[in-house]
C-alpha cells in the first residue's frame, strides 16, 4: 500500500487520486502506526515550510517519515512536500526541516525578480524541465516538456541529488533523489500526461521491490 501522508494540509485528493489512476493501492494515511506499515510514502504540499512542519510534527508523523525514509521505504515529495525534506527553509524566518536530503530552502531573490517589469514570485504556471541524469521516474520523458508549479521559494540542493533542472529567473532543481528518497518541486498530479508518466513511475518503481531477489 502506498500512504499519501495526511498531515491536514496538501493537495490531498488530487494526489491520492493520481496514484489510484496508476493503478496503486493508494490511502490517505494520518496515524503513525498506519504510515509505519506502508509500503512506500507520498508527501504532498501546499502552503508554507514551516507551518507544514509544525502540521507534521504535532501529529508525530515527523519521526516516522525519517526513520522510514532510513529503513529504505520509498518516499516522494511533491512541492512543499519536497522542500520539507531538506535541512532547513528561509521562508518567514529559519525553519528546521526534516534533513533527509541536504540544502536550504531559498526565495527566488535577484535582478530578474526586480522592478516593474520582474518576474512575479510566486512562480505559477507551466515551465519546461530538463533532465540531468537517469532516473525511473523520468522513463519516457522528453526535454523541453512541461510541467505545473506553484512556489516562491527554491531548493538549493547537492548536486547530485539534482535529476532535472527547470528555469525561472535562473536554473533550479525541479527534481530530486537520493536512493529511496526522491521529489518534485512542481505538482505531477496537476501536470496532466506528463506528471501522471512520473506518477507510474514511482508506482513501477515500488512494484519493482516486490519482487523476488533471486540468489
Amino acid at each position: 500500500m502506498i500512504a499519501i501522508v495526511d498531515y491536514g494540509l496538501g493537495n490531498l485528493g488530487s494526489a491520492l487520486k493520481a496514484f489510484r489512476r496508476a493503478g496503486a493501492e493508494a490511502q490517505l494515511c494520518s496515524e503513525p502506526a498506519a504510515l509505519a506499515r506502508a509500503e512506500a510514502l507520498v508527501l504532498p504540499g501546499d502552503g508554507a515550510f514551516g507551518a507544514t512542519m509544525d502540521e507534521i510534527r504535532a501529529r508525530g508523523l515527523a519521526d516516522v517519515l525519517v526513520e522510514a525514509a532510513r529503513a529504505g521505504v520509498p518516499l516522494f515529495g511533491i512541492c512543499v512536500g519536497m522542500q520539507v525534506l531538506f535541512e532547513e527553509s528561509e521562508e518567514h524566518g529559519v525553519h528546521a526541516g526534516l534533513g533527509l536530503l541536504p540544502g536550504r530552502v531559498r526565495r527566488f531573490e535577484g535582478p530578474a525578480f526586480e522592478g516593474e517589469r520582474g518576474l512575479a514570485v510566486p512562480h505559477m504556471g507551466w515551465n519546461a524541465l530538463r533532465r540531468v541524469r537517469e532516473h525511473p521516474l523520468l522513463d519516457g520523458f522528453e526535454d523541453g516538456q512541461h510541467v505545473y508549479f506553484v512556489h516562491s521559494y527554491w531548493c538549493d540542493a547537492a548536486e547530485e541529488d539534482v535529476i532535472a533542472r527547470s528555469d525561472y529567473g535562473a536554473a533550479f532543481p525541479a527534481m530530486v533523489a537520493r536512493g529511496n528518497v526522491m521529489a518534485a518541486q512542481f505538482h505531477p498530479e496537476k501536470s496532466q500526461a506528463v506528471g501522471l508518466r512520473m506518477v507510474d513511475g514511482f508506482v513501477r518503481l515500488v512494484a519493482e521491490r516486490r519482487k523476488p531477489v533471486l540468489a
